[in-house]
């Protein structure tokens, strides 16, 4: 949620006629109205702040979120503010999808999460980084 608003400025949903993605962790459609401000932000990887990185999935997926998080708020957002998402995995499995679900969960809490693309790749920038996620939020104007 933006700073100013319990609402985010746009709206997600799920068309009738596409299946249902909510267990899958994100929304079909982010519809976001004209004079939006929106902030893009570049590829979060599992690093910390010291450049470290996790030889473990799951704690990347973790370590990459919160990143995102400090991202937002320095952009005056947060997590409900997102509307879009994309996923990098290096070498995705169903179960890294499992760990990801939980990790969305996690960070955007229950209901609507945002639009997302995941896209295998069999490799990421830095040696060892197995996850990647950036973001679009939108703000009200």
């Amino acid at each position: 949620m933006s700073a100013a608003t319990d609402a985010p400025a746009f709206t997600l949903s799920n068309p009738a006629g596409l299946y249902d993605p909510s267990a899958n962790g994100y929304s079909h459609l982010a519809t976001v109205p004209a004079g939006t401000r929106l902030v893009f932000i570049a590829g979060q990887g599992g690093e910390n702040e010291k450049a470290e990185l996790s030889p473990d999935f799951r704690a990347q997926v973790r370590q990459a979120f919160a990143n995102l998080r400090i991202a937002l708020e320095a952009a005056g957002a947060g997590p409900r503010d997102v509307a879009k998402l994309t996923v990098l995995i290096v070498d995705h499995t169903e179960a890294k999808l499992h760990d990801l679900g939980a990790e969305l969960e996690r960070t955007f809490g229950p209901g609507k999460k945002p639009t997302c693309t995941l896209i295998p790749v069999p490799r990421l920038a830095l040696d060892g980084m197995l996850f990647e996620v950036e973001a679009v939020a939108a703000l009200p104007g």
